[in-house]
C-alpha cells in the first residue's frame, strides 16, 4: 500500500474517532437534559468523588515516587515535616471544636467550667506557694542551726544573779531542792526556777524572807495544763535586788495537789482559787478554797485541754 493509502486511511480514522466522540457528548447533553436536578446533582457528586480519589491516588502515588527518589535523611525530614503539619492541623481542628463547643453551650455550663479552670488554677499556685515555702522553712532552719553551732550564746545580764539565788537556795534548803534552773530568753532574760513538788512551799518561803533575797511582791500566779502534767508558775520581784525572778512546780495532772502560798504572800488568794475553778487544781492550807468564776454546781474545769461541756447547749 502506498503512502497515500495510509494517510488517506488515518484521517478516516482520526474522522471516525472525533465524529464519535462529538456524538459521545451530544449523548451525554441530552442525557443531562433529561435527567431530573436531583440525579444531576449525584452525578456531579460521584463525578466530583472520583476526581478527588483519582487525585489523591496520584498524589500518593507521586509522594511515593519523590521518596524512593530522595537520600534516606531527606525522607526523615520530609516524614517529620508532614507528622508535625498533621499535628498541627489537629490541634487548630480541635481547638477550633473547643470553641465550637463553648458558644453552644449554656451561660451555666461556661461558668461551671471557667470555675473549675479557675480552681484548677488557684490549687496549682497554692501548692507552689506551699513548696516555696516550705522551702524557705528549710533554709531558715538551716541558717538558725549553722548560726547556733558557729556563733557562742552570749552570757545573759542576769545570769550572776541566778547563781547567786541558786547558790543559796542549795545552801539553806538543800541540793536537790531544785530540779533545775535557766535563764528564759523569752521572757526578757527572768531566772526561773523549777522546784521540787516537796520542796515547792520551802524555796518559795526561803526567797520571800531571805534578808539578801527578799522577794517580797508576787506579781503573777497561774495553772497551765499541758497535758502530760500541770503547771504552776509564780512570778516574783525583789525590790532590794532590783531583780524579778520565775518559779515553778510541775504537778500530776489526775491529782494535782500543791501547798497554797497564801500564808507567805496574800496576793496568792484569787490566784491560787481561779487556778482551783478552770484547771482542777487543789491548795491545801488555803484559807478559802472556791470557785470564783463559775459557782460551785458547774461540772468540769474550763481551762483543761481534755473538757468537754456538761451541758452542751450552753
Amino acid at each position: 500500500m502506498s503512502e497515500k493509502e495510509d494517510l488517506a486511511k488515518q484521517k478516516a480514522e482520526a474522522a471516525a474517532k472525533a465524529k464519535a466522540a462529538a456524538l459521545a457528548r451530544k449523548q451525554e447533553k441530552e442525557e443531562v437534559v433529561e435527567k431530573p436536578e436531583g440525579e444531576m446533582d449525584l452525578a456531579k457528586q460521584k463525578a466530583e468523588a472520583a476526581a478527588k480519589a483519582k487525585a489523591a491516588a496520584l498524589a500518593r502515588k507521586q509522594e511515593k515516587e519523590e521518596a524512593a527518589e530522595k537520600p534516606e535523611g531527606e525522607t526523615d525530614i520530609a516524614k517529620q515535616k508532614a507528622a508535625a503539619a498533621a499535628k498541627a492541623k489537629a490541634e487548630a481542628l480541635a481547638r477550633k471544636q473547643a470553641k465550637a463547643e463553648s458558644a453552644e453551650k449554656p451561660e451555666g455550663e461556661k461558668d461551671i467550667a471557667k470555675q473549675k479552670a479557675a480552681a484548677a488554677a488557684k490549687a496549682k499556685a497554692a501548692t507552689a506557694a506551699k513548696a516555696k515555702a516550705a522551702a524557705a522553712a528549710k533554709s531558715r532552719t538551716a541558717v538558725k542551726e549553722s548560726e547556733e553551732v558557729n556563733t557562742p550564746s552570749e552570757l545573759s545580764p542576769n545570769q550572776s544573779k541566778l547563781d547567786q539565788i541558786v547558790s543559796a537556795i542549795e545552801s539553806h534548803v538543800g541540793q536537790g531542792a531544785l530540779l533545775e534552773h535557766y535563764i528564759n530568753r523569752l521572757s526578757k532574760d527572768v531566772p526561773t526556777l523549777v522546784a521540787n513538788p516537796d520542796t515547792y512551799f520551802s524555796i518559795a518561803k526561803f526567797l520571800r524572807y531571805d534578808e539578801q533575797l527578799n522577794f517580797s511582791y508576787l506579781s503573777e500566779l497561774h495553772g497551765t495544763d499541758f497535758e502530760t502534767h500541770m503547771e504552776i508558775y509564780v512570778h516574783l520581784h525583789s525590790f532590794k535586788m532590783n531583780q524579778s525572778v520565775a518559779l515553778k512546780v510541775k504537778l500530776d495532772r489526775d491529782s494535782p495537789v500543791i501547798t497554797s502560798l497564801v500564808p507567805l504572800w496574800s496576793g496568792a488568794n484569787w490566784p491560787e482559787c481561779e487556778a482551783y475553778d478552770l484547771l482542777g487544781i487543789n491548795f491545801y492550807e488555803h484559807p478559802d478554797l472556791k470557785r470564783i468564776l463559775l459557782g460551785e454546781e458547774w461540772k468540769g474545769y474550763p481551762l483543761r485541754k481534755d473538757y468537754q461541756p456538761y451541758d452542751v447547749e450552753v
